[in-house]
Protein backbone atom coordinates (compact mmCIF):
# COMPACT_ATOMS: atom_id res chain seq x y z
CA UNK A 1 0.00 0.00 0.00
CA UNK A 2 1.22 3.73 -0.97
CA UNK A 3 1.41 6.10 1.92
CA UNK A 4 0.79 9.30 -0.45
CA UNK A 5 0.86 9.77 -4.06
CA UNK A 6 3.98 10.69 -5.52
CA UNK A 7 3.70 11.48 -8.65
CA UNK A 8 2.79 15.17 -8.37
CA UNK A 9 5.99 15.98 -6.93
CA UNK A 10 5.14 18.36 -3.87
CA UNK A 11 7.15 15.86 -1.39
CA UNK A 12 10.27 17.18 -3.77
CA UNK A 13 11.32 13.72 -4.86
CA UNK A 14 11.38 12.10 -7.83
CA UNK A 15 7.79 10.42 -8.78
CA UNK A 16 7.45 7.00 -7.20
CA UNK A 17 8.46 4.98 -4.33
CA UNK A 18 8.11 0.97 -3.16
CA UNK A 19 4.59 0.14 -1.15
CA UNK A 20 5.10 1.39 2.10
CA UNK A 21 5.36 -1.72 4.74
CA UNK A 22 4.18 -0.24 7.72
CA UNK A 23 0.58 1.14 5.72
CA UNK A 24 0.21 -2.31 4.33
CA UNK A 25 0.27 -3.91 8.15
CA UNK A 26 -2.04 -1.79 8.97
CA UNK A 27 -4.38 -2.69 5.93
CA UNK A 28 -4.09 -5.72 7.63
CA UNK A 29 -5.14 -4.74 11.21
CA UNK A 30 -8.07 -2.82 9.76
CA UNK A 31 -9.40 -6.44 7.81
CA UNK A 32 -9.30 -7.80 11.33
CA UNK A 33 -11.31 -4.82 12.38
CA UNK A 34 -13.92 -5.17 9.45
CA UNK A 35 -13.90 -9.17 10.63
CA UNK A 36 -12.22 -10.12 7.14
CA UNK A 37 -9.78 -12.30 9.46
CA UNK A 38 -8.76 -14.54 6.04
CA UNK A 39 -8.27 -11.56 4.34
CA UNK A 40 -5.96 -10.28 7.03
CA UNK A 41 -3.93 -13.19 7.81
CA UNK A 42 -3.77 -13.56 3.79
CA UNK A 43 -2.01 -9.98 3.37
CA UNK A 44 0.42 -10.97 6.34
CA UNK A 45 1.58 -14.00 5.16
CA UNK A 46 2.20 -12.34 1.98
CA UNK A 47 4.28 -9.54 3.84
CA UNK A 48 6.22 -11.48 5.81
CA UNK A 49 7.68 -13.11 2.90
CA UNK A 50 8.77 -10.20 1.86
CA UNK A 51 11.46 -10.57 4.62
CA UNK A 52 15.24 -11.04 4.00
CA UNK A 53 17.27 -14.44 5.07
CA UNK A 54 17.57 -13.28 8.19
CA UNK A 55 13.64 -11.92 8.88
CA UNK A 56 13.98 -7.85 8.00
CA UNK A 57 11.93 -5.80 6.27
CA UNK A 58 13.06 -2.30 4.45
CA UNK A 59 11.12 1.28 4.72
CA UNK A 60 9.18 0.08 1.14
CA UNK A 61 9.22 -3.05 -1.21
CA UNK A 62 8.83 -2.48 -5.00
CA UNK A 63 6.71 -5.30 -6.27
CA UNK A 64 8.22 -4.26 -9.66
CA UNK A 65 11.80 -5.38 -9.27
CA UNK A 66 10.50 -7.12 -6.71
CA UNK A 67 12.77 -6.01 -4.07
CA UNK A 68 13.06 -4.21 -0.24
CA UNK A 69 13.71 -0.92 -0.99
CA UNK A 70 14.66 2.22 1.12
CA UNK A 71 15.85 2.29 4.76
CA UNK A 72 17.16 -0.52 5.97
CA UNK A 73 16.40 -2.46 7.93
CA UNK A 74 13.54 -0.29 9.20
CA UNK A 75 11.82 -0.32 12.98
CA UNK A 76 8.81 0.77 11.73
CA UNK A 77 8.11 -2.06 9.40
CA UNK A 78 9.18 -4.59 12.51
CA UNK A 79 6.91 -2.69 14.84
CA UNK A 80 3.98 -2.77 12.60
CA UNK A 81 4.71 -6.61 12.15
CA UNK A 82 4.49 -7.62 15.55
CA UNK A 83 1.52 -5.72 15.89
CA UNK A 84 -0.86 -7.61 13.71
CA UNK A 85 1.07 -10.67 14.15
CA UNK A 86 -0.65 -9.71 17.77
CA UNK A 87 -3.68 -8.76 16.27
CA UNK A 88 -3.88 -12.09 14.02
CA UNK A 89 -3.31 -13.97 17.08
CA UNK A 90 -6.03 -12.73 19.10
CA UNK A 91 -8.74 -11.42 16.99
CA UNK A 92 -10.37 -10.07 20.09
CA UNK A 93 -7.00 -8.25 20.69
CA UNK A 94 -5.38 -4.64 20.78
CA UNK A 95 -6.59 -3.15 17.61
CA UNK A 96 -10.47 -4.75 18.27
CA UNK A 97 -10.30 -3.32 22.09
CA UNK A 98 -9.29 -0.15 20.75
CA UNK A 99 -11.93 0.20 18.38
CA UNK A 100 -14.48 -0.90 21.16
CA UNK A 101 -12.87 2.57 22.96
CA UNK A 102 -13.75 5.13 20.77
Amino acid sequence: MLRYRTDNGVDGLPPGEGAFLACSFWLADNYVLLGRHDDARRLFERLIALRNDVGLLAEEYDPRSCRQVGNFPQAFSHVALVNTAHNLTRIEGPAQQRAAAD
